[in-house]
């Protein structure tokens, strides 16, 4: 959620703040602020509610030279949208940003005399005075009696008076990453900020102190003791990053979609069949277990949900998809033989990351699909398994979903070779079903002028409903969340067979239903639940495969897709409905790549 930069070296510190912020506008924010060491060695503060570029046009108004320095970008949670709220926030000698929730924020300001001092209504104004109470001339020390007081999730970059030049910060759960590169200190809490000056960096562990100078960076655990960092190498570049010539990130990367699925499979098919070796994954994690439960959130659940609809008929052991959120608080029926697959594409999304250290817990054997190099769940998990997409700007994910969705696709078949439920031939023969959905998303991407002239109609109404049967009904979920994200329309996704169970009543004349019939073995009944919205007036968007038969007056508008095996249809619908969430959201004038009230990476519940 919140975006966190700060530097120090031998460059202009402002401009690389601001910079780097503009960089991490894509997580989702509505203030922002730099705070810096002038020529004075005075640390200055410069904060504005609304976007980065009414920031940079306050800094332009105060030019005060700098070389180190901290910046951040909120997504509200304690406090309203307000100057006063947006960080740095400043207490005595103590200057200070945070990402996260300090859960006993009431309790420190009661416990440390805060009541009528405080500037904001944040618990990081609140963090930033307690630590200025500890301060004694020792940042490690001061910072590691924050640490053993505050509860909740913090990633903290703090400056003190006295410290010029100095940048520290410290993390429990939100993330932050860290380079020293020839154009000084960088530290962050995402990488597309360190991308312009190095791709090499390191994940600053949880409960290590890490300091910022212009000449070099450092690494302490909590007691202050030198730790070498492991330094990773990020594998895309900056114009992974960039719009190249995009009107929008969406776009961009709903058009990557194919290079990305092709990406993720090949490396893992060897002599035709999948095989996760270099991935370090026996097959002993797939032979041993008796169940699987796969835990994620929003669009990675959704992926959850078609692998479910995939697996449990095959391989004929119980597959559980829950939501992160639930399924912390809850008593999982998880044991020591079950697999447990927690779904990220960040593998920094709170809620699934404290799913995963419940399940480990419980004793299970876990295995992470994540986008994320180095990521806090990729490091914790038993095992795991990167997908190849490269960055994911825009806050509705497309491409993180379909490589989610390979990954799981070839999970579930090699689960089913080792348990007997596949022959050599017959995973061979699913693999070939899966590198088609390629060429089938390639062929949907080329015709996407259509889905721009069929979301006239829904633009203008405040309701659509998504529906299908079996798998197709899977891929409703993901393409009603779409919409409703970035266009804001009310979406709702609806089982079929369920229309007469309640749903049906919403529906009157031109409610929009988008009908997804790619099921052979439930393509009657599908049409039959098509007929009975059109009987109530509804303006139906029919979504079949090529050689369906259909009667011509059905639906209003009726796309084709490539014909593919049943079991891959989810990547050719998949981009339609992406698209269609695109072109509605572009034709009621909003903003595609950052929604309201939304972030990319969640990072506080």
């Amino acid at each position: 959620m919140c975006g966190i930069i700060g530097y120090s070296g031998p460059l202009e510190a402002e401009t690389i703040l601001l910079d780097g912020l503009s960089q991490l506008e894509y997580r989702g924010y509505d203030s922002a602020g730099i705070a810096f060491f002038d020529t004075a060695s005075n640390i200055r503060l410069i904060k504005r509610t609304g976007k980065v570029a009414a920031l940079r046009e306050a800094c332009d108004l105060e030019k005060a030279g700098s070389h180190c320095g901290i910046g951040h970008t909120r997504w509200a949670t304690h406090g309203g949208v307000t100057d006063a709220n947006a960080h740095p926030h400043r207490a005595g000698r103590v200057t200070l940003i945070h990402n996260g929730i300090i859960e006993n924020y009431h309790d420190l300001t009661e416990k440390f005399g805060l009541e009528g001092r405080l500037a904001s209504q944040t618990d990081s104004e609140v963090a930033a005075h307690v630590l200025d109470s500890f301060y004694n001339g020792d940042p490690k020390a001061a910072i590691k009696s924050l640490t053993q007081c505050v509860e909740g999730s913090y990633g903290f970059c703090i400056m003190f008076d006295d410290r010029p030049g100095e940048i520290y910060g410290v993390r429990r759960v939100s993330p932050l990453v860290a380079a020293y590169t020839r154009s000084g200190a960088l530290i962050a809490s995402d990488l597309t900020a360190l991308i312009p000056y190095t791709r090499k960096y390191f994940v600053v562990p949880e409960d290590h102190i890490v300091k910022l100078t212009g000449y070099k960076i450092a690494l302490y655990d909590i007691n202050g003791n030198p730790v070498s960092p492991q330094i990773m190498e990020v594998n895309w570049n900056m114009d992974s990053a960039m719009k190249n010539g995009f009107p929008h990130f969406m776009l961009k990367e709903i058009h990557e979609q194919p290079e990305a699925l092709k990406n993720t499979i090949l490396p893992r098919i060897s002599k035709g069949l999948p095989d996760f070796s270099d991935d370090g994954i026996d097959d002993s994690l797939f032979a041993e277990c008796d169940r699987i439960h796969m835990v994620a959130c929003g669009t990675a659940m959704y992926a959850g949900m078609v692998a479910r609809a995939l697996m449990e008929p095959v391989l004929r052991i119980p597959v559980t998809v829950t939501i992160a959120s639930e399924f912390r608080y809850a008593d999982p029926l998880i044991d020591q033989r079950t697999l447990v697959i927690i779904i990220s594409q960040s593998g920094e999304t709170i809620d699934t990351l404290a799913a995963l250290r419940l399940a480990k817990s419980y004793g299970s054997k876990t295995l992470a699909i994540v986008n994320v190099k180095g990521s806090t769940i990729a490091r914790e998990s038993d095992f795991v398994l990167y997908t190849h997409a490269g960055p994911e700007i825009a806050v509705a994910s497309t491409k993180a979903y379909s490589v989610q969705l390979a990954a799981l696709y070839m999970i579930g078949c090699r689960m089913a070779l080792v348990r007997g439920k596949f022959t050599d031939k017959e995973a061979s023969s699913f693999l070939l079903g899966l590198l088609d959905a390629v060429p089938a998303m390639e062929a949907m991407i080329a015709r996407k002028e259509e889905e721009k002239n069929l979301v006239t109609h829904l633009i203008n109404q405040p309701d659509a409903f998504f529906m299908g049967r079996g798998l197709d009904y899977a891929f409703s979920l993901e393409g009603a969340l779409k919409l409703k994200e970035i266009s804001y329309i009310h979406a709702e996704a609806c089982a079929a067979g369920e229309l007469k169970h309640g749903t049906i009543a919403l529906i009157a004349s031109n409610v929009p239903v988008i009908a997804i019939a790619t099921q052979e073995h439930v393509f009657a009944k599908m049409i039959s639940n098509v007929r009975e919205v059109k009987a109530r007036g509804a303006f139906v968007i029919l979504l079949t495969k090529e050689n369906a038969v259909v009667d011509g007056g059905l639906a209003d508008i009726h796309i084709r897709i490539p014909d593919i095996d049943d079991r891959f249809t989810v990547f050719p619908i998949a981009v339609i409905l992406q698209l269609i969430a695109y072109y509605a959201s572009l034709g009621k004038n909003l903003d595609v790549d950052q929604p309201r009230n939304l972030a990319k990476s969640v990072t506080v519940e």
